[in-house]
């Protein structure tokens, strides 16, 4: 059972006047993750929409010591300030607990530039946290298309809508042998602040991407950033689940989903909720393209489902 949210800590690591768009899923999510965290880490990010609304140096939109770094370095730096801090610790330098280090990096930054730092510091199991906050596109620069944006999807790059399906960068995060994977989304808090909790106490490299419905990019009314969340989970088009050292369990209402206790919901209405869809669902082949994207939900559900049943 996810922890309530009421029963979530009050601590505030986003401070009032943050510069985000209204619904802002990142800037919800980060408000969770701050309340796992607590006060003693160091954030790191890279260019993305939470730098851009992070406000003007020398003041800051949080309550952490943070440091932007470019968009391709976000593993190799935090393994850097990491090596650091833990040299300052055995000389005498620093004391009390290790803050705990992690980047807070768009889909462009972790399935795209930034894929092959961060999967360097996977192999070397580094002290870090990875979070990867998923609108499925490169919003902050113009809603171009990224590895994360699903089948179907307008873009300001792929005008008639892409043609490939997304990765499953989680996925292959887990493939690292990691200790510690997970997917989160807004509309389950107690279920991301649970999450983050585990990784902060967990030895080693760990990796949580969030779900991060991007009122801009996906069009839809900025007062439905939840409800977008909880439809893409309920569909099956985002699941539930971490690994702890390869094994992998599904979540609720995921788990549901991959037992066959509950079918997921047809894409068709989730799809229908967004404008960057719009052009799929217009011309005589829309049935064809939203069964494209429905057949990829069920083969993930399908993989993944099969998936868990192996322990690396």
């Amino acid at each position: 059972m996810a922890t309530s949210i009421k029963k979530l800590p009050d601590i505030e690591q986003v401070l009032s006047g943050n510069g985000a768009c209204g619904g802002c899923p990142a800037t919800m999510a980060l408000r969770i993750v701050g309340k796992a965290l607590g006060t003693n880490a160091i954030m790191l990010l890279t260019p993305s929409c939470s730098v851009a609304s992070m406000g003007m140096t020398p003041k800051l939109g949080y309550n952490w010591p943070c440091i932007n770094i470019t968009f391709a370095s976000a593993g190799s730096s935090a393994s850097g300030i990491t090596h650091a801090l833990e040299i300052m610790k055995e000389k005498g330098r620093l004391e009390g607990e290790l803050p705990t280090v992690f980047s807070w990096v768009g889909d462009g930054g972790t399935y795209d530039i930034g894929f092959q730092a961060l999967s360097a510091a996977a192999e070397r199991n580094d002290n870090i946290i990875h979070f990867c906050y998923n609108n499925e596109a490169y919003s902050n620069t113009g809603v171009q298309r990224s590895g994360a944006t699903p089948r179907g999807t307008y873009t300001t790059t792929t005008p008639s809508g892409k043609r490939q399906p997304k990765k499953n960068m989680a996925l292959l995060m887990l493939e690292h042998n990691i200790p510690y994977v997970a997917t989160a989304t807004v509309a389950y808090p107690g279920d991301l602040y649970d999450k983050v909790v585990k990784a902060k106490n967990t030895p080693g490299m760990k990796y949580i991407e969030i779900l991060a419905p991007c009122y801009l990019g996906w069009q839809f009314d900025m007062a439905e950033t939840v409800q977008l969340s909880r439809m893409a989970v309920r569909s099956g088009a985002w699941l539930l689940w971490e690994a702890e050292n390869g094994k992998i369990s599904f979540n609720s209402p995921s788990s549901n989903i991959i037992s066959g206790k509950k079918a997921a919901e047809p894409v068709d209405e989730y799809l229908m909720k967004q404008g960057r869809f719009k052009r799929l669902l217009q011309g005589s082949d829309a049935s064809q393209r939203i069964a494209e994207i429905q057949g990829d939900i069920d083969q993930q559900i399908a993989f993944m489902r099969e998936r868990a049943k192996i322990n690396i």
